[in-house]
């Protein structure tokens, strides 16, 4: 399979759009810098498993949120909202595959849907899995992440029963554990996890305009107050606080994939002055746009020639 940077790009719902695999292999390897590209807060209807192999992320998967390192990883259930952020300055990666269920389970009426992955599916108590060495069975589930991937990124034969099988080991691990891993959520929490889908859904559809808290919150059909309280508890933020991260990083983006001016893309972003455009850009990114750009660009042309180096040896 095709070996490629996540980017995550959503849809008004703060849905993943990206397909992951294809219709005949649902399933696609990842290989991420998290200090090049953040994984903001998504969600997607695959399932998701990740380890990482260099430098330490944060890893939010609905409420919880922990500090990983190297040879540390996670698992994400379906739809449920999560996010990865870099830790320090150091080069931050990881190896990680999103997948359909039906990549193990085949079709709905069969033994393996319905024994194994419509459990874990359905099983709200089972937001995601945070993989430490210090467990036996976690320690294993990483083993078969790294088998599933390695298998899959190199294309060896017959390498798509190698990852199904991976795969499968992985599932059935989790099925295995899920009493432990996971507490059963309040209707109150599951309901405020629906509320932020739908209000990053309005976010994400109109980042680029003037949004005030208030008009986040009448998206969700809540008061001003239970939307600052559903964010504090969600994502740990207010909504004016994440408008300007998910702004900064639509910012960036543009900054390294086209040549419009530093001015136009604040704008597009919804900045409506420059001087709080780099202000706010600094803030989280740690330089002006302008730096930002021209240090992408200088990197970009380094691993172009480091390529070319390597080509000619």
């Amino acid at each position: 399979m095709a070996l490629s940077p996540c980017g995550t790009v959503t849809d008004i719902k703060g849905r993943e759009l990206m397909e992951h695999g294809t219709l005949l292999f649902p399933i696609g390897f990842y290989h991420d810098d998290l200090q090049e590209r953040e994984v903001p807060w998504h969600w997607h209807e695959e399932l998701e498993a990740a380890v990482i192999t260099e430098g330490q992320a944060l890893v939010a998967i609905g409420t919880k949120r922990y500090v990983l390192k190297q040879g540390e990883g996670f698992f994400v259930n379906t739809g449920v909202l999560h996010g990865a952020w870099a830790q320090g300055d150091a080069p931050c990666r990881f190896h990680s595959m999103a997948f359909q269920a039906r990549l193990i389970a085949g079709g709905m009426d069969s033994i393996f849907w319905q024994k194994y992955l419509q459990p874990l599916l359905s099983d709200h108590s089972l937001k995601g899995v945070f993989f430490y060495q210090e467990e036996a069975w976690q320690q294993e589930a990483m083993s078969w992440i790294e088998e599933a991937w390695q298998r899959g990124v190199y294309e060896g034969p017959g390498f798509e029963f190698q990852v199904r099988h991976a795969m499968s080991e992985l599932t059935l691990l989790l099925y295995g554990h899920r009493a432990l891993a996971g507490n059963r959520p309040s209707e109150k929490s599951i309901r405020d996890g629906e509320r932020m889908k739908q209000m990053l859904q309005y976010m994400q559809d109109h980042y680029m305009e003037e949004i005030s808290t208030s008009q986040v919150a009448g998206s969700a059909l809540i008061s001003v107050s239970e939307c600052l309280r559903c964010f504090r508890s969600m994502i740990n933020a207010t909504p004016i606080a994440y408008l300007k991260q998910l702004r900064v990083q639509k910012a960036a983006e543009l900054l390294t994939s086209t040549d419009w001016k530093v001015a136009e893309i604040g704008y597009k972003c919804g900045f409506q002055e420059m001087s709080y455009f780099a202000k706010s850009f600094r803030e989280i990114k740690g330089c002006t746009p302008s730096e930002y750009r021209k240090r992408k660009l200088e990197k970009g042309r380094e691993k172009g020639q480091d390529a070319g180096e390597e080509q000619d040896l």
